[in-house]
């Protein structure tokens, strides 16, 4: 049990490392293909079926690339298809979000004072909102009203802002913007694997038996891959969000991530225009530093502060710890060597809010984030940084004994 903590802790890392490995290729070449997609040029003597062509360089060679805006007469022997990167991305991601907010789910993703709801609830909602999200986003998008691209990005902003506000009123705040990009990296994910592949597939299909493609299948892959172009940046800064207090607990937070989904629009509008050669729109950035600047100032706005009564009944896990032998006194040393930073109104100089929004100025908090402790203060010296509070070795030592007595 003693060591299953530290498996369990690099599995969590292990999987973040893929996570983050596989969602800069797909994001890399997403960004990279939507470049190309725009910066294409019309010349005199392209072939029968090309509708553009770029000359690029790099690493050393010259590259000339031609698009076939249905298909190409044949089918190429090579054909290389790019789907992997965004399958192993929600893949991981999925995977990710089981052993921190599922596994550490009293932790991590139901919080009292928001929702006083059991796990298993909290865990069936998530699941079943990311599943929901894509029927519902999908339906829209097939339905008349999907006809108009304008029409129909307004009305998925909607969407995306009464889910961010929703989810808040579910989950703890880390919780609830993690949910937000994942509930949006699924609809993204999902649009490579239910549409934009398939429909690639039936133009393969159409050329290996000699048929002509038809037109609408490339014209629906290209909006659902406009849709991820502009969605990639804000969830970006969502999966970000779970290290950063100031975004997911304030009060404002699901206001917080709606001007996000803002600047992901403005931000990709800049470098859209310009790949397209259509100029360079520099208000964009201006826009995007006004939206951050209001969300810097909404994140001054009160932190959601701990309710005492709902820290009086901690989960069977954490109540283990609390009485277990010797915690007495690592509460003791955690409230001397941690507290003046991990605290509601921390009093370390320079630390404005709780680092990654922990307290540790009660027992219960304490007993609440013992795994926690255990391994950034006892099995590793992480905490505090640069030992600035002068923790002892015999100190460590002690909560790595209260923890492995409790774990068993």
């Amino acid at each position: 049990m003693n060591d299953f903590a530290i498996f369990m802790d690099w599995a969590e890392f292990a999987v973040r490392w893929l996570h983050v490995v596989t969602a800069i290729a797909w994001i890399g070449s997403s960004f990279y293909f939507i470049a190309l997609d725009l910066g294409l040029r019309k010349a005199p003597d392209l072939a029968p079926g090309v509708s553009g062509e770029e000359w690029q360089v790099h690493g050393g060679g010259f590259y000339h690339i031609q698009k076939y805006m249905v298909a190409p007469d044949r089918m190429p022997d090579d054909l290389i298809w790019f789907k992997w990167e965004s399958y192993s991305t929600w893949l991981s991601g999925f995977a990710l979000l089981c052993l921190v907010y599922y596994l550490g789910a009293d932790l991590y993703l139901v919080d009292p004072n928001v929702l006083d709801i059991p796990v298993w609830q909290a865990i069936g909602i998530s699941v079943a909102s990311l599943a929901l999200g894509w029927i519902l986003y999908d339906t829209i998008c097939k339905s008349r009203f999907g006809d108009d691209n304008t029409r129909l990005m307004i009305g998925l902003y909607i969407i995306l802002v009464a889910m961010a506000w929703g989810y808040t009123q579910v989950f703890s705040g880390r919780a609830a913007l993690l949910h937000l990009g994942a509930f949006t990296a699924t609809i993204m994910s999902a649009n490579v694997f239910m549409i934009i592949i398939p429909n690639q597939t039936i133009v393969v299909a159409d050329l290996k038996a000699g048929r002509v493609p038809d037109a609408k299948y490339g014209k629906i892959a290209k909006q659902r891959s406009t849709h991820n172009n502009y969605l990639t940046l804000p969830v970006v800064f969502l999966m970000l969000s779970n290290h950063y207090p100031l975004a997911f607990a304030s009060e404002w937070n699901w206001l917080i991530a709606s001007l996000v989904f803002l600047m992901g629009v403005t931000i990709r509008h800049w470098f859209n225009t310009h790949h397209a050669r259509k100029g360079n729109p520099h208000w964009t950035w201006a826009a995007t530093a006004v939206l951050f600047l209001i969300v810097m100032w909404l994140s001054t706005a009160p932190m959601f502060r701990p309710d005492p009564e709902a820290e009086a009944a901690l989960p069977a896990g954490a109540q283990r710890f609390a009485d277990a032998e010797g915690f007495a006194e690592v509460a003791d040393i955690v409230t001397g060597r941690c507290s003046m930073c991990h605290a509601a109104e921390p009093v370390w100089d320079g630390i404005h809010y709780a680092p990654r929004g922990v307290h540790l100025e009660t027992p219960a908090q304490i007993a609440l984030m013992a795994r926690e402790i255990y391994l950034q203060a006892g099995v590793s010296h992480a905490m505090p940084p640069a030992n600035a509070s002068f923790i002892e070795p015999q100190e460590r030592a002690r909560i790595v004994a209260w923890y492995r007595g409790a774990a068993g």
